[in-house]
């Protein structure tokens, strides 16, 4: 079997994820290409985790190629998490997640509208008729919010408690519901939000009026292969167990798609992972770099199996739930977490000794990350304990 060490995968990692300062690039879909998609649970997570691999790309290009050219896409895809996506990339998320997330949301909104007594004993034909009527409503405003959309559609008003039961269930609208249920099934996205580029209050717009044509139909199989073809050149090589993390699927379905690629098993330090067959070149050690990269960036964010990159530090960068603060890197391994004040000020936390050039690498690194800001003072999402110690 093929051995892959722990220094070649770190070597991997900084060229093919743009973080070494000879690979980064202003060509904001090149970066998402590169990371398969971007994270955007946390709306400035898109941002930053470009600007991060970016040599000057700063907010306005990000939002250029979200919101003018287009050519990314917001999309709820694996996981039932939010990226954002090469628009070429659109058809094969759409057809290896989407059915799935669709039907899954589907069941989940019927039942609570039966336990309602909504629908006239057909709850499911009645979210049909309101995604439907939402739908048109869109059409006819061109974009909108949530809020607007419920002035045209009242039934998107309704409220339902989903855990009458518990004391401290409140009831809440359906409009989110339908307006996930309308993204799942490809018929509408999310467009430009309000406020600057770290808000979540977004609009939406029918997929008609967004893009030049529909998203193109791809067969489940073929999707799900492809995603996967583009996952193991980004993330590999890795274990099979990383690629059904990533994903969300079953074991089944992983070995589904990869019955359609030509994979070599590799030797990851007493582990078995995959890499693709034609890939198998060791790919050279970039100049010595540093990276502060955001909370869920795509990178840490890539893999289940962490310890080759993270070592001891996952209960100072992570929250209970699993989701990774903002973390400093120095040659393909994290060294310590990083946070802005409210005054603007990047400090920073290191976990290990790594040296004076190392030091001095992340210090210029530090003083980069504070122009990505500007005057916008993002706080993330998932909260962790060095990222909360350092803002105290």
């Amino acid at each position: 079997m093929y051995t892959f060490t722990t220094a070649q995968r770190r070597a991997r990692l900084g060229v093919r994820h743009r973080l070494a300062a000879e690979y980064r690039s202003d060509d904001v879909a090149e970066i998402a290409r590169s990371l398969v998609v971007l994270h955007a649970t946390d709306p400035a997570t898109v941002h930053l985790s470009v600007a991060a691999r970016g040599r000057t790309a700063g907010a306005e290009q990000v939002e250029r190629a979200l919101y003018e050219d287009r050519v990314l896409l917001r999309m709820l895809a694996m996981r039932r998490t939010m990226f954002v996506a090469p628009v070429e990339l659109a058809p094969v998320l759409h057809a290896s997640c989407a059915p799935d997330l669709a039907a899954r949301q589907r069941r989940t909104y019927v039942k609570y509208l039966a336990q309602a007594g909504i629908g006239d004993g057909d709850p499911e034909g009645w979210l049909a008729a309101v995604a439907d009527k939402t739908h048109r409503a869109l059409l006819a405003r061109g974009s909108a919010t949530g809020a607007q959309l419920s002035k045209d559609v009242p039934e998107l008003r309704t409220q339902i408690d989903t855990n009458p039961e518990k004391s401290y269930s409140r009831p809440t609208g359906i409009t989110s519901w339908v307006l996930v249920l309308l993204g799942t099934e490809g018929r509408i996205v999310r467009a430009r939000p309000n406020g600057s580029w770290s808000s979540s209050q977004y609009s939406w717009a029918p997929i008609e009026s967004w893009l030049p044509s529909p998203i193109d139909e791809l067969a489940t199989e073929v999707a799900r292969t492809e995603l996967v073809r583009r996952w193991l050149y980004a993330f590999g090589p890795a274990p099979i167990t990383d690629i059904k993390w990533w994903t969300g699927w079953n074991l089944g379905q992983v070995r589904t798609a990869l019955t359609q690629l030509e994979t070599v098993e590799v030797d990851l330090d007493g582990t078995p992972g995959l890499l693709l067959a034609d890939d198998l070149e060791p790919v050279a050690d970039p100049q010595p770099w540093a990276a502060l990269l955001p909370a869920l960036d795509p990178t840490p964010m890539g893999w289940q199996s962490r310890g080759w990159y993270l070592g001891d530090h996952q209960p100072q960068l992570f929250d209970r739930n699993g989701n990774i603060g903002p973390s400093i890197w120095y040659n393909g391994r994290i060294v310590g977490g990083w946070a802005q004040r409210k005054d603007g000020e990047i400090v920073t936390r290191l976990l290990e000794n790594v040296g004076a050039d190392a030091r001095a690498l992340i210090a210029g690194e530090a003083e980069r990350a504070a122009a990505w800001y500007g005057e916008v003072r993002p706080i993330p999402r998932f909260r962790t304990p060095v990222e909360r110690e350092l803002t105290a």
